[in-house]
């Protein structure tokens, strides 16, 4: 019996779907903040419907596009989840995945802040240590 359409997938299952392999997917979760599947109990990671489309995108901007993950990074930072999803100012961003900008834009900039004070805090241990 095939999985409804809005159902999660296992990492399995995702990797067939996007085209990619499990440790690929495992990969990207570690560089990017916006990929960011579901785990349960034990660590097993479930990926929504948006999860897909957005693995996708990446997919097909480091591909396809050439992109680099620093450049990947920076296109998000820029324009957002429109742009890994491969839509523009012109097309709408569907139901499914539109509420997926805020939440992940908090987190970026969750992660951006965090990295600065792990700077801050490096430099202060320097100086202190010296």
């Amino acid at each position: 019996m095939a999985k409804s359409p809005d159902a999660f997938r296992t990492i399995s299952e995702a990797a067939d779907e996007v085209g990619a392999p499990q440790h690929v997917l495992r990969f990207w979760e570690t560089k990017f903040a916006f990929v960011a599947p579901v785990k349960r109990a034990g660590g097993r990671r479930f990926y929504r419907p948006q999860d897909i489309a957005v693995l996708k995108g990446v997919k097909r901007l480091l591909h396809d596009e050439g992109l680099t993950i620093r450049g990947v990074e920076r296109l998000h930072k820029e324009q957002g989840l429109k742009r890994i999803l491969g839509t523009d100012g012109g097309t709408e961003v569907s139901v499914a995945t539109s509420h997926l900008s805020a939440p992940l834009a908090g987190a970026s900039r969750l992660h951006a802040v965090l990295a600065d004070l792990e700077q801050a805090k490096a430099r202060l241990d320097a100086v202190l240590t010296r």
